[in-house]
């Protein structure tokens, strides 16, 4: 029996392309994807927009909810989620299948940039350095692949490929 297909979650700060990476990635692998912003409750997207960073108890429902949807997912899938601290990737990890973070990475300026022509997006641009401080990046221990975001989404996403063929993952049977 073949091994049971990941979960990939683009992780990473905010302004970094987990969205449009993610979504591109869930086409590639012809997977759903999971928009993790959706599943925040209303009163933590206040408290971001305000320009006040959550704290590990307002965080709890939230990663509680991304977990629920991950079980729901009926093979491979792509989820989007900041997953910033060692501790929220490992409370997503332990999950019957396999989990792989696709962290997301690039300078200060340029995710500036990004966050500051979004709109319609809750996040507080002032938050990027709450969320940066907050950042541990994944180590040798976990399952995960790094990309730089200074390149076109395809190119991006082709990079994630070339790492996903290392698992068996694409291109998709």
């Amino acid at each position: 029996m073949p091994p049971p297909l990941p979960v990939i979650i683009v992780m990473g700060v905010s302004g970094c392309g987990k969205t449009v990476v993610g979504k591109a990635l869930a086409k590639q692998l012809d997977c759903p994807f999971l928009e993790g912003d959706d599943f925040h409750p209303p009163e933590n997207k206040a408290k971001m927009s305000s320009g006040t960073p959550l704290d590990d108890d307002e965080r709890v429902d939230w990663m509680v909810a991304l977990r629920t949807a991950m079980g729901k997912l009926p093979s491979i899938g792509v989820l989007s989620c900041s997953a910033l601290k060692r501790k929220h990737r490992v409370y997503l990890s332990d999950f019957p299948r396999p989990v792989i973070y696709l962290h997301l990475t690039g300078d200060r300026a340029l995710l500036e940039k990004r966050i500051s022509s979004r709109t319609e997006h809750f996040f507080d641009p002032k938050l990027l350095g709450s969320q940066l401080e907050a950042l541990e990046t994944p180590d040798e221990n976990e399952e995960s692949i790094t990309l730089q975001i200074d390149d076109s989404i395809e190119n991006i996403v082709a990079g994630a490929l070339v790492h996903l063929k290392t698992y068996g993952l694409y291109p998709p049977s």
